[in-house]
C-alpha cells in the first residue's frame, strides 16, 4: 500500500474508477454514489483522497485488491449481423459507396455493430474510388486496376463472412476518411 502523502498517478486514479463501475454493476452503489466517487476519483491528488472511496467496498486496508472483469462487448444478434455484412457485401451489387452508406444512416444509427461494420466498408470504397481515378494516369496503375478491383471484390465477401460470424475485420490498405 503506498503511502497515503503521495501523489497519484493517472493509472492509480482509472483503477479506481473501474473499481467503482464494477461496483456500481454488481448493484453495490445506486447512480447518485456512483457519480460522486467517479468525481472524487478523477479529482484525487493523493493517495489519501482516493481511500475514502474505497474503504467501503473492499475494506479499510486490503492486502489485494483483484482487477475488475474485462469488458465483453455484447455479442451482435442476427439482425446486427446480417446488416454488417449487407454493408459490405453491397459491392457485389454495384452499390460500393451506397450501399454501406446506407447501412451506416440506418441500421448504424441503433447498432454499433452495424455501424462498425458500414464505416469500415465505406472507408475501403472510398479508396478504392480513389485508386480508380488516381492511377490510371501511370502505365503501372492500368495494370494494377482490375487487380485491385477484383482483390477489392474477394475481401468484400470476406468481410461479409466475418461480419455474419460476429467477427472483427479490417480491410488492409485503407485510408479512414470516416470515423
Amino acid at each position: 500500500m503506498p503511502h497515503p502523502q503521495l501523489r497519484v498517478t493517472n493509472e492509480d486514479r482509472e483503477q479506481v474508477v473501474e473499481h467503482v463501475k464494477t461496483a456500481y454493476a454488481e448493484g453495490r452503489l445506486d447512480k447518485h454514489e456512483m457519480d460522486e466517487r467517479l468525481h472524487l476519483a478523477m479529482t484525487a491528488r493523493t493517495h489519501a483522497d482516493l481511500m475514502p472511496i474505497m474503504n467501503d467496498l473492499y475494506g479499510t486496508r486490503p492486502a489485494y485488491v483483484p482487477r475488475p472483469p474485462a469488458y465483453r462487448p455484447a455479442v451482435p444478434d442476427g439482425g446486427d449481423r446480417v446488416g454488417a455484412a449487407a454493408s459490405h457485401l453491397f459491392a457485389l451489387l454495384g452499390l460500393f459507396i451506397i450501399g454501406p452508406l446506407l447501412m451506416m444512416v440506418t441500421a448504424g444509427r441503433t447498432s454499433p455493430y452495424v455501424r462498425k461494420h458500414a464505416v469500415e466498408a465505406l472507408n475501403f470504397h472510398l479508396t478504392v474510388l480513389g485508386a480508380t481515378v488516381l492511377l490510371p494516369f501511370t502505365v503501372v496503375g492500368v495494370i494494377l486496376l482490375p487487380v485491385i478491383w477484383v482483390v477489392g471484390m474477394v475481401l468484400c465477401v470476406v468481410g461479409g463472412v466475418s461480419a455474419l460470424a460476429a467477427t472483427e475485420f479490417r480491410y488492409p490498405l485503407t485510408i479512414r476518411l470516416v470515423k
